[in-house]
């Protein structure tokens, strides 16, 4: 039996039961949760792990243009799309179920697949894409997670995902937001120690009219060694690239909220 995870917006338990039971009832087990907003605190993560616990096969949310409407909302939803992707893969299935009051989705998540709830044959549909084989989409170029816990603070884990990269500039921007510490370690877990090459800190960029504050090292990075940086607040985009001593390096950007 293929099994649903279900992230419910909002604390609506009658609708949240309603599409509960309606899943149930195509055959599919579903198991999930209420969304806790509090990014501060990586309330995110045990749902994800749960999530990978289980072993679902779908990543179900039920959305609330109300609470998606909030940036912390939208932050915390784009951290779980990002780690469930670097765990599960870029092809694993997201479907969101829109109730109609219209939905704005943050950049992680606007490839998902939307059904209204007006819909009649959604549950036949979230079977489907349950039950369809895994088309892996092209490669990024880049490697992202998001590590850590309320003691240990949010990681960031980025890096090349085939060729080398001799370095690497990484980047937040908002406000309250910033980078206290960064490593390079062994891919998936946040190193003990570490020995920077050529670090820098407080290198500010402008990309598209915003201000990005980065931190870099030059130590070389490949598809099995990340770098990692500790970020405080909800940065409302994080910035990466090749380190490289041209001006005009050209910068992935991905917004978060």
């Amino acid at each position: 039996m293929k099994t649903v995870w279900m992230t419910a917006l909002g604390h609506e338990e009658a609708s949240a039961s309603l599409v509960s039971s309606t899943v149930t009832g195509y055959g599919l087990a579903c198991k999930g949760h209420f969304w806790i907003d509090a990014p501060e605190k990586m309330a995110w993560k045990e749902a994800l792990t749960e999530l990978l616990k289980e072993r679902a096969d779908l990543w179900l949310i039920l959305a609330n243009a109300a609470e998606l409407a909030k940036p912390s909302v939208r932050y915390g939803l784009s951290l779980f799309a990002a780690a469930l992707v670097a765990e599960r893969g870029a092809a694993f299935p997201i479907v969101i179920l829109d109730p109609g009051t219209g939905l704005v989705l943050p950049d992680r998540l606007v490839s998902a697949t939307v059904f209204p709830l007006a819909l009649a044959t959604w549950p036949a549909k979230v079977v489907a894409k349950a039950n369809m084989p895994a088309n892996a989409p092209a490669a990024a170029e880049y490697r992202l997670n998001v590590l850590g816990n309320e003691q240990l603070g949010q990681w960031f884990e980025i890096g090349p995902s085939g060729a080398t990269w001799s370095g690497v500039v990484f980047g937040v921007c908002g406000e309250k937001a910033k980078i206290n510490f960064q490593a390079v370690g062994p891919a998936g877990k946040l190193p003990e120690k570490a020995t920077l090459e050529f670090a820098q800190e407080g290198l500010k960029l402008d990309v598209g009219g915003r201000e990005f504050i980065a931190w870099a090292v030059r130590n070389s990075l490949d598809a099995a060694t990340s770098y990692f940086a500790r970020v405080e607040g909800c940065p409302e985009a994080i910035l990466m690239m090749p380190y490289s001593d041209e001006d005009a390096a050209e910068a992935t950007v991905l917004g978060l909220v």
